[in-house]
Order: C-alpha cells, then sequence, then structure tokens
C-alpha cells in the first residue's frame, strides 16, 4: 500500500479515528488475517461470531501494526472505527489507487479459466514492468480490494480478477479499480443456480466490458458468442481473440502432443509466431491467446510475445497441475473447483495425455448449478464415456447423476462406480490403480485434493 496517514486513511474508509494518532503513517500492507500483520502496517478486524478479527487487534499491534480498522474500540489499540469493514476496506483500496494515476488496472472474469488466465498475463506483463496479482482466486469483495491495496508507487500494472454470483457484483469491483484493459473470457453455467439462467450470467460478465474507458481496451472472446457480443456493451476498443477467422489475435494451425500441451500459430495484423506451451490442455490455447492479447495491447514485441508464451507456467495450486509417480502413474490435479465447463475442459486434457493408456478420472460434485443440476452432472458423465474414459470413479451422493450419464451411454466399454467420501474414493484407486495410468481428480471445493494428496504420498499403486 501507498504511504497514508492515519486521518487520510479514515477519511477514505468513512471512519474516525480512536486512540490514534492522526499523524501516524501506515506504510506496510493492509491485512485481515491475524497472523500476517507487519511493522507499519493496518490489520482489519472483522466481526464474528466463532472468530472476531477484534480479539487479536492488541497481538496486531504488538507486532507492529500502526492501528486496527474496526467496529468497536479495543482498549489500548489505536483504531480506525468504522460501520463496514467490507465497504471501508473498498474505499481505503480507491482511495489508494487514485493516487497511482501512471498504473495500469487489468481486470479479467468469466465463468471458468479466470485465475490460469490471470496468472498467465501477471507472468507476462511483468516483463513490462513491476506487477501486482492475487494468488489464488482472490475475486470478491474481499480479495479484490486486498489485492488493490498491494499496489505502491513502483507498481506498474494491477492485474484483477473479478467474480460475480449476482448481478452488480462486478460493476462494484470496477467502481474500485476501473480497468483500462478489461479481458471476459466465456460465459458457462458457473454458479447458474443463482443466477436462473446462462442469459443472466451473460449479462453479469458483461459489467466488466461496460466498465472499461473510452480510452481503454475490450479484449473479448471471439469464439464465444455471448462475449462477442458484449463488444456493443463498451466505450472502449474491442480486441477479438479466438481461433475465429476474424480474431485479431488469432490461434492457427493447432496441434496437441501426447502430453497434453498445445502449439499454434499465433497471428496478429502485422504477423505471425510459433507457440508451443508449458501449461496443459486443449483449453490453455484461448486462455494464453487472451494473456497474449493484453501483452500485446500493453508493447510486448511479437517476437517476444512468442518466446514469453513458451515459457508461461501455472501458478495458483490444484489446477491443471500434472505430475508423476515413481509407478509411471500420471496425476491431473484439477481439484480446486469444478463447473460443466471446467470439468470438460479437464476430461478432454485427460484423454489427451492419457491416450493409449488407463483413464480413470475421480469426479466430485458440482456445487451452484440450481436447477441445471441433474443435467449438468449427467452431461459431465456422458462426455466422460463418449472420450473413452475407462474408470469413472464418482465421489458422493449428489454427484450420483454424473454416474447416471456415463452409464447411459452406449457402445462404453468403461465402468463406474459411486463412492460415500474422499475415503472412499482412496481405498478404491488403492485397490484398482495400475502403473502408467493417467488419473483426473476434480471437483468444487469438497476437499476432492484429499484423494490428490493421497496419490501423492502414495509413490505406488496396489
Amino acid at each position: 500500500m501507498i504511504a497514508m496517514r492515519l486521518d487520510e486513511v479514515a477519511a477514505a474508509a468513512g471512519g474516525r479515528l480512536v486512540g490514534a494518532d492522526p499523524a501516524a503513517t501506515v506504510s506496510g500492507p493492509v491485512e485481515y488475517d491475524s497472523r500476517k500483520p507487519t511493522a507499519g502496517g493496518l490489520f482489519v478486524a472483522f466481526p464474528g461470531e466463532k472468530v472476531d478479527g477484534h480479539d487479536f487487534a492488541a497481538a496486531a499491534v504488538a507486532d507492529g501494526a500502526v492501528a486496527v480498522l474496526g467496529t468497536r474500540p479495543v482498549e489500548g489499540v489505536p483504531m480506525v472505527l468504522v460501520d463496514d469493514p467490507l465497504a471501508a476496506l473498498a474505499g481505503l483500496a480507491r482511495a489508494s489507487l487514485s493516487r497511482l494515476p501512471d498504473l495500469c488496472v487489468i481486470g479479467l472474469t468469466g465463468s471458468s479459466g479466470k485465475t490460469t488466465t490471470k496468472d498467465l498475463v501477471a507472468q507476462l506483463v511483468a516483463r513490462l514492468g513491476p506487477t501486482v496479482a492475487p494468488a489464488g482466486s482472490l475475486n470478491n469483495e474481499l480479495g479484490f480490494p486486498h489485492t488493490v491495496l498491494k499496489a505502491d508507487e513502483q507498481t506498474r500494472y494491477l492485474v484483477l480478477e473479478m467474480g460475480a454470483r449476482g448481478a452488480g457484483h462486478i460493476s462494484y469491483l470496477a467502481g474500485i479499480a476501473t480497468p483500462r484493459v478489461g479481458v471476459v473470457l466465456n460465459v458457462g453455467t458457473s454458479h447458474i443456480g443463482e443466477f436462473g439462467s446462462v442469459d443472466n450470467i451473460a449479462a453479469a460478465k458483461g459489467e466488466l466490458a461496460e466498465a472499461v474507458p473510452v480510452d481503454g481496451v475490450a479484449i473479448l472472446n471471439a469464439d464465444d458468442e455471448r462475449v462477442r457480443k458484449m463488444a456493443v456493451r463498451t466505450r472502449g476498443r474491442v480486441v477479438l481473440v479466438g481461433e475465429s477467422p476474424d480474431a485479431d489475435v488469432r490461434a492457427d494451425e493447432v496441434t496437441m502432443d501426447s502430453q497434453g500441451l498445445a502449439s499454434y500459430t499465433l497471428r496478429v495484423a502485422r504477423g505471425s509466431v510459433p507457440v508451443r506451451l508449458r501449461v496443459p490442455g486443449r483449453h490453455q490455447v484461448g486462455n494464453s491467446l487472451a494473456a497474449a492479447a493484453v501483452a500485446r495491447e500493453l508493447g510486448m514485441p511479437l517476437r517476444e510475445l512468442g518466446e514469453a508464451l513458451g515459457e508461461l507456467t501455472l501458478r495458483s495450486a490444484r489446477r491443471m497441475d500434472v505430475f508423476e509417480r515413481p509407478d509411471g502413474t500420471t496425476v491431473i490435479d484439477d481439484s480446486y473447483n469444478a463447473n460443466p465447463a471446467s470439468m470438460a475442459a479437464a476430461l478432454r486434457a485427460l484423454a489427451t495425455i492419457g491416450e493409449g493408456r488407463r483413464t480413470v478420472a475421480v469426479l466430485g460434485y458440482m456445487a451452484e448449478l440450481g436447477e441445471f443440476e441433474r443435467a449438468g452432472h449427467e452431461e459431465v458423465g456422458r462426455l466422460a464415456a463418449e472420450l473413452g474414459v475407462d474408470r469413472v470413479v464418482v465421489v458422493g451422493e449428489a454427484a450420483v447423476p454424473i454416474h447416471d450419464g456415463a452409464i447411459a451411454h452406449q457402445g462404453w466399454e468403461g465402468r463406474s462406480v459411486v463412492v460415500g467420501d474422499q475415503a472412499a474414493a482412496i481405498e478404491s484407486l488403492r485397490a484398482d490403480l495400475r502403473p502408467g495410468d493417467v488419473v483426473l481428480v476434480k471437483g468444487s471445493r469438497y476437499r476432492t485434493w484429499d484423494v490428490v494428496d493421497s496419490l501423492r504420498e502414495n509413490g505406488t499403486t496396489a
């Protein structure tokens, strides 16, 4: 965070000082995790029934925090008192960013691929100047301003992921940090249970295109018709990316190797360059194109861009992390989260990487699908069968429609089993895995990753 006096912090946060020196300066990080406050920082205390940040206020100051932003006074602690810590954090982030006029804000949204693409963009633009980007997927009303506040006078690029679970969410985030470069990746069925329809999701994702200013650029997926149509919703210049013939930044001659890595020719208006990705999955072509378009807009030469794309790696945990066990088993850890689109992408990667080998998909429940829940899970099961996955292990009763979709596919020679929980899935794999198998583990955040961790710990199959 940029240095701010406590009276300036209070004004930006819409609060008042209690027991604090107005001239004291916050020059360190803003943190809400009681384990992280450091010298010169500001600790944000969120009230809660089970864990109340105010209980850690004195310890935060003892650890070097200049003051604590909270909702009630704490004896002996310099406080910035506010009614709503989330709103205060947003106001503080907005005020901090207003003092960094030369900073370029890059915002990304989409139903799937946000975090991976954010990581790809951050790696590219870091070659152009000091860059701040969140670790993982800090894309909501808490993680978003927290990331903004990490930028300082040395930061040139701020890469932000923007999530939404309803109308107006992205507009709210854009009001904290307006992106000069806005990227919309796709519109799918993630959180459809909360939105009600795919069209409502498209309307919400399009709020990012609307937020781009007249001197900014909206980078839109030409291969997704709903995203393409957002071109009429932005005041900024539009750059289309994808494999469509009219895309401004286009992938041509796409091929996949036995490791699930894509190669393609990157074509732009003034030339082309070969690209070979190091990140697995056919879907990474589109993600890398979006990142390439951002880098081009910010001035990266085409030749350098082609080389840089080939050096990109996955940075956020449990997203298409492919590793080999000593017994020759290949594991694809995509266990962080899941929706129908990301499930489909992961299953296709499994089929590519596992060509000529036995393939196993351990699949868990996909959350927030609402009335589309059964159909969405059945669709995943059908695709697994269509791709010829040899074994499907369905984890949990809520995910049973995946099993139903798989066994209903005529001509499938594979086998599907339903197990009650992660422990049962681990036992199933121990009994059935063979050296040389390729295993995908994926599901929404119900500790599906326990299965992966077991596979890491147990380096030999039964």
